[in-house]
């Protein structure tokens, strides 16, 4: 059994991690509620840091790369540091979810699997398993707040940086939840994204600077219903390199950009070839090419050396 004291010491930012807390969460001792709901508040409190983190200048002549991969650890630490105070938070939850048993674990359960796309719906989740009074005394312990603009600030609009490894973590799970709809493998669809994003620097955005969350560079073709912004892209035409002004598709979270690329990779004839050749990474980096998803003559082999970059790790 996995009880409170193991989890204590951890925070579950990486796929394993979650995996574990799922688990726990299927315990139904008290220890492991108490453990769930105190990673819970560990989760909370990192988006919070992060969010803090972005608010600060970026301008340091030491702000690279490697410093903000040790900023993220040091993130990690205080938030499980902080968490082991509390803010009563898990206290609440703990105490709920104790009383309602096994139907309310199963809730934490799935608000461990929703976090890392949006605090929002983790949240609403955990919610409707409370009962009044406890609502009321959720929101007398901490400062009421709209849980909307939580989960949109620390998720949804919070923006990526180029950081691979950032990339990885804050992604992966999205890539694995359109994969095990889809078949297509999520270091594919990770590897693509981050080629096309590079890695998350290069979000296509709008006019007022807001992401369109299209980490795939899906422009917005006659069938297209969604949202839109224009962005300047770099097209080659007959072989010559032109920027040009194109209308792209924009999403409300970067789950549902992984979810319409495997939409598109596994409805759209023009990518039967590609869905062909998913086992092979080279193989499906030149089908890829071949039907025509990119310009640049070059597609295919840098497509498979980012593939192969974030398959090592």
């Amino acid at each position: 059994m996995i009880n409170g004291t193991d989890l204590s010491g951890k925070v579950a930012f990486d796929a394993n991690s979650l995996n574990n807390l799922k688990q726990a969460a299927k315990e139904n001792s008290p220890e492991a509620i108490k453990g769930v709901a105190k990673q819970f508040e560990a989760i909370f409190m990192n988006m919070m840091l992060k969010s803090m983190r972005e608010a600060s200048p970026q301008d340091s002549p030491f702000d690279n790369e490697q410093s903000r991969t040790f900023t993220s650890m040091l993130d990690q630490q205080l938030s499980s540091n902080l968490a082991s105070k509390g803010l009563g938070l898990a206290d609440i939850l703990a105490k709920q979810l104790s009383k309602t048993g096994h139907a309310a674990t199963n809730a934490m359960e799935q608000a461990v699997s929703n976090v890392g796309e949006s605090l929002d719906n983790a949240a609403t989740v955990i919610q409707n398993t409370l009962s009044p009074d406890s609502n009321k005394a959720l929101n007398q312990k901490t400062t009421p707040v709209d849980k909307n603009a939580i989960g949109n600030k620390l998720f949804n609009d919070k923006g990526l940086h180029g950081d691979s490894n950032e990339f990885k973590q804050r992604l992966a799970h999205h890539a694995e939840a359109a994969s095990r709809t889809t078949g297509v493998p999520a270091n594919l669809m990770l590897g693509q994204a981050a080629l096309e994003s590079g890695w998350g620097k290069r979000e296509i955005k709008a006019a007022d600077g807001t992401s369109s969350k299209n980490l795939f560079g899906i422009k917005a073709s006659g069938d297209w219903n969604g949202k839109v912004v224009e962005a300047t892209t770099t097209e080659y035409i007959n072989g010559i390199k032109q920027k040009r002004i194109e209308k792209f598709r924009a999403y409300d979270s970067y789950a549902d950009s992984f979810k319409d690329f495997a939409k598109l990779m596994t409805s759209n004839p023009r990518y039967e070839k590609v869905m062909a050749n998913l086992n092979n990474v080279n193989n499906y980096a030149q089908a890829m090419q071949k039907a025509g998803y990119a310009t640049d003559p070059h597609y295919a082999s840098k497509l498979a050396s980012v593939i192969q970059k974030v398959s090592a790790s």
